[in-house]
């Protein structure tokens, strides 16, 4: 097999500088697991070259790096002299994908998975596993499917140019792959049961659910520190500053960095002689803030019936 680029044992992430000489397996058969919550888009598996040899990426359900955005797969190609891969991106439109059949919505011509409305994505259960947790669905079998299974563009396998309207898709604004899916490819080249040496085009993994490195796409894209790690001083209701466990004496102090999340307890039942208590639990989590507290200063009560302030804190 011949090299026209640099990436000869490495994972196939700027493949369109590699030339392989051998056309790429058949798209295997195979099921759609189903979507795991809202939003989640479907990436299809495909055959990708790494370690010299072709290796089958997964079909795997991904969050789009923003709102609005659709994936159009990458897809082999023959020309001079050697098959060349063009590498799948994000867009507002789905654009030329080689005319590859991939299945569940990408049937070779556009895309039948859904469509963004609203802010808000609705699936096509004709074609896409949803379960039956989404509600934001609908039903359309008006594609005409592909049933050439080859998976490139060029003699012996799929002969279809781009249309206008994929061209003008192509040349929009669009975004790569995202650091999670290109984890999910590189976890692929890595699995000897996914090369097709060892599996002969039956690739052990097909598809699967989420990716292993959601996580690590949700933190890069919303960052650890969009809610931050942030501490509230100034004068919100008082002198209010955030330290600790939470207690309120008149002129409100709050301490701790305030994470409203987790289990907030109030001890202390609240008696209006002038202390009012509130111990909370905290959690080191991510912290996400869903609204400015309200803090209300606890009520004035007759001096002759105020009680020494109870001191039962937790540790």
């Amino acid at each position: 097999m011949l090299f026209a680029g640099l990436l000869g044992f490495t994972p196939l992430l700027a493949s369109a500088d590699v030339s392989i000489t051998v056309a790429p397996p058949v798209i295997p058969v195979y099921d759609q697991p189903p979507c795991p919550g809202d939003g989640y888009l479907w990436n299809p598996g495909y055959w990708a070259w790494g370690d010299d040899d072709y290796y089958w990426v997964p079909g795997v359900w991904v969050l789009p790096p923003e709102v609005g955005f659709l994936w159009t797969p990458g897809w082999w190609g023959w020309g001079d002299g050697g098959y060349f891969w063009h590498a799948g991106y994000w867009g507002p439109h789905v654009g030329f994908y080689g005319g590859i059949n991939y299945g569940f919505g990408y049937f070779g011509t556009g895309f039948w998975g859904g469509h963004w409305e609203g802010g808000h994505f609705f699936y096509n259960t004709a074609c896409w596993h949803v379960g039956a947790g989404l509600r934001n669905t609908y039903v359309n079998h008006s594609w005409v499917e592909e049933h050439n299974r080859a998976s490139f563009n060029g003699p012996n396998g799929i002969d279809r140019k781009p249309t206008a309207e994929e061209e003008r898709a192509a040349h929009e604004g669009h975004r790569e792959l995202t650091e999670e899916q290109r984890a999910h490819e590189r976890d692929a080249v890595h699995d000897h049961a996914q090369k097709f040496g060892e599996n002969k085009g039956n690739p052990g993994r097909t598809a699967q659910t989420k990716t292993a490195h959601e996580a690590e796409h949700k933190e890069a894209e919303h960052g650890t520190t969009e809610h931050g790690a942030t501490e509230h001083h100034g004068n919100e209701h008082g002198t209010t500053e955030h330290h600790g466990t939470t207690e309120h004496h008149g002129t409100t102090e709050h301490h701790g960095t305030t994470e409203h999340h987790g289990t907030t307890e109030h001890h202390g039942t609240t008696e209006h002689h002038g202390t009012t208590e509130h111990h909370a639990t905290e959690h080191h989590t991510a912290p996400q803030h869903h609204a400015a507290p309200e803090h209300h200063s606890a009520p004035k009560a007759p001096a002759h019936h105020a009680p020494p302030p109870k001191n039962d804190k937790k540790k």
